[in-house]
């Protein structure tokens, strides 16, 4: 699904590992995908995802649920580079007081 919406929308995907299900399927699916504003669009999708149909496969018609598990990461490059203006910091110094504590007896 994923990767249909991703070369619909003018975005390249990678795909960096995967791991077939034991029996059928996927079981796990890591990839990447590059453009512009990408980890925008997508960062809402991050959670889990539930799907439930009645499988062409299952003769008494019993429906079946799947799940999926989507973490959306930012990538950041390396070659970031911050400067911040000391004109631009408001640094606040505090200092804790000797209270004085009363015991009752």
């Amino acid at each position: 699904m994923y990767s249909k919406w991703a070369t619909a929308n003018g975005y390249t995907l990678k795909e960096l590992d995967y791991l077939e299900g034991d029996e059928a399927g996927i079981k796990s699916v890591t990839f990447l995908i590059s453009g512009e504003n990408a980890y925008g669009y997508l960062k809402g999708e991050m959670g889990v995802h539930r799907l439930v149909r009645i499988s062409p496969f299952d003769s008494g018609g019993r429906r079946h649920t799947s799940f999926a598990s989507l973490e959306v990461l930012p990538e950041i490059s390396e070659d970031i580079a911050l400067e911040i203006n000391p004109d631009d910091l408001r640094i606040d110094t505090y200092r804790a007081s000797r209270s004085r504590w009363t015991t009752y007896k």
